[in-house]
């Protein structure tokens, strides 16, 4: 009698790993010890490690970039899979959870040597800081060069940063819908969605663990920043003035019972939607690692520190972007050595095409790229 031994695959592709990289000097003078990083990978490394793709995510992304293994749908499908112009059958492609982030890497919700939440005590994390973590995880990984480093947003100045950092290392790099530093305008708005979370009544200095914590003003950090998301053709044209049904703006005896604009009840639900799975103090760790972008610090001039760059660029902005302007992004290419051009994804929407519409950039990519 024959038995049938039934095999069971263990899912390996989009599956969330952690890497102890050991203790971290930070460059604004903090040390973090023992910093975990969580990762996903997709596909299968070369022999000798020559096709890895690093994707860095955004300011609340998380290492998901794409299903894998998963039933879970990434937050870049456009971008990367099987088939995808990132083609996971053919390349080894890796996510990252910046240091900082509440998606299973060393952040402040995470514990300290005495057993409890960093909380108030986590470090300034800057994004070299981040760079140099994940070049230790790179070489537990066999990952001596990446093939291609790219992100948008704060993963394309993640990308940016690790071409300049180690430019032995990124062949080439894809910077997309961000400039080389963040301007006042964005600190600006940056540190009126730290602030909403840190007036927060329940934000204890950021101690909050163990009890309530700054939900409100996590929500309303998030209503800011999707306001620079979202560009004002695209509010104005999906919203316009119209009231929230059944409520009514134009109708209340006094101002705290009116009822709200559409637009309005959106913002309120994309704060709502962030609270249910985001850490508000990995939401300033983050977005303060995102204000000290500045790929000339101690470098000189941007086409100086550019010039230290082997890699071959790639620049995309979106045309409607009113939060990183493509106007940044031309200044950036002009700086590079060559003749880089400056790629549009054409989106109403605002600078959140390059999550939406990154389809766009799919032709390019793979003739002007990923070859």
């Amino acid at each position: 009698m024959t038995v049938a031994v039934t095999r069971t695959t263990v899912p390996e592709h989009g599956i969330v790993r952690y890497a102890s990289i050991g203790g971290l000097e930070l460059e604004a003078g903090g040390y973090l010890p023992d910093v975990t990083l969580a990762y996903e990978t997709w596909g299968t490394l070369n022999a000798d490690g020559s096709n890895a793709i690093l994707i860095e995510h955004a300011l609340t992304g998380s290492t998901h970039v794409t299903r894998g293994d998963s039933d879970e749908e990434g937050w870049w499908e456009q971008l990367a899979g099987p088939g995808a112009p990132v083609d996971t059958d053919k390349f080894f492609v890796v996510s990252i959870n910046i240091v900082g982030g509440c998606y299973g890497s060393t952040g402040p919700s995470s514990s300290a040597p005495d057993g409890t939440p960093w909380g108030s005590r986590f470090p300034l994390v800057t994004l070299r800081d981040s760079t140099v973590a994940e070049a230790r995880l790179a070489d537990q990984l066999g990952i001596g060069s990446w093939y291609a480093v790219l992100g948008g947003s704060l993963g394309g100045a993640r990308a940016l940063e690790w071409a300049v950092t180690y430019p032995e290392r990124v062949q080439r790099c894809a910077v997309i819908a961000v400039g080389a530093a963040s301007t006042a305008e964005q600190i600006a708005f940056a540190q009126a969605q730290t602030l909403a979370i840190r007036q927060d009544p329940n934000f204890n200095g950021g101690d909050y663990y163990g009890g309530p914590g700054p939900e409100e003003g996590l929500a309303l950090a998030r209503r800011i920043a999707h306001i620079t998301y979202r560009s004002a053709a695209e509010l104005e044209g999906r919203f316009g003035r119209a009231p929230q049904a059944p409520e009514s703006p134009l109708r209340a005896e006094c101002l705290g019972e009116r009822g709200r604009y559409q637009v309005e009840s959106y913002l309120d639900h994309q704060g709502n939607k962030l609270v249910q799975r985001f850490d508000a103090n990995s939401y300033i760790a983050i977005t303060e690692a995102l204000m000290s972008h500045d790929v000339c610090r101690g470098r000189g001039t941007l086409p100086a520190a550019l010039a230290r760059s082997k890699a071959r660029f790639f620049v995309a902005a979106v045309d409607s972007d009113r939060l990183y302007f493509p106007s940044q992004s031309r200044e950036l290419a002009r700086a590079l050595p060559g003749n880089v051009d400056v790629h549009l994804i054409e989106a109403p929407i605002g600078h959140d095409g390059f999550l939406t519409e990154i389809g766009q950039l799919g032709d390019q990519l793979r003739t002007n790229f990923l070859v």
